[in-house]
């Protein structure tokens, strides 16, 4: 199975975490808060996860518990240490929400979950790539976001960032998209996908006349293209 998008359920998501502004007397901000949740929504991601420190605003996290509330899925958020657990809890409770919530370092946290679909992480926490390397992503795929980018990940980095599901793992799309402070999405192929979804991946077919067919997919633009030699 791969991740199916839902127009209605992304909708609705969107429109519940607008109206949570006032409900959970939080400012207005970026328009992170909504969009990420109408993308957890939309693709019905079962385990949410984001990461989340002393001092880091709550209106994602809202977005992401809107979002978990029409999927039914589980929504966990890791913190580095147990001020910022504190911290957080205390925010989230008072909207009304408390998601699961996890401390510790990225490899002892990563470890225990399994099945991630939907990712958010902070790039001005030092420890984002290592908690993208570690993610146990699920065999469906999955939804990866890196917030307060700026212009500083560009796509083809997603690859590196990845690391170990390199070998078996493809960034179907990746893009960027200029809201808040720059939020960097990629779409990881499910565990079935094999190759055509990375940037200058090739795979080959040779046909019944002999000749070679390779076939190329560009992951900026998602062009295919099918070269004899």
């Amino acid at each position: 199975m791969k991740l199916v998008w839902s127009p209605e359920r992304a909708s609705n998501a969107y429109i519940d975490t607008v109206k949570s502004y006032e409900q959970c007397k939080l400012y207005r901000q970026s328009g992170v808060a909504e969009m990420v949740s109408a993308m957890a929504a939309g693709w019905n991601a079962q385990v949410i996860v984001e990461t989340w420190s002393q001092g880091g605003l709550i209106a994602t996290s809202v977005g992401l518990a809107i979002a978990r509330r029409h999927t039914g899925g589980r929504h966990v958020c890791i913190v580095p240490d147990e001020r910022s657990r504190s911290e957080y809890a205390a925010s989230m409770g008072e909207a009304g929400m408390l998601p699961e919530i996890m401390v510790g370092e990225p490899e002892e946290v990563m470890a225990e979950l399994t099945g991630i679909d939907f990712l958010v992480v902070d790039s001005r926490r030092k420890d984002f790539p290592r908690v993208l390397r570690l993610a146990k992503l699920s065999n469906n795929g999955a939804v990866l976001l890196c917030k307060n980018t700026g212009f500083s990940l560009s796509s083809v980095k997603w690859w590196n960032l990845l690391g170990g599901h390199g070998s078996s793992r493809g960034v179907v799309r990746s893009v960027f998209l200029p809201v808040g402070k720059g939020l960097d999405m990629a779409h990881v192929s499910s565990s079935a996908t094999t190759g055509g979804t990375s940037v200058n991946s090739q795979s080959s077919v040779r046909g019944n006349n002999g000749k070679r067919w390779i076939k190329h997919v560009d992951q900026r633009s998602g062009d295919v293209h099918y070269i004899r030699t």
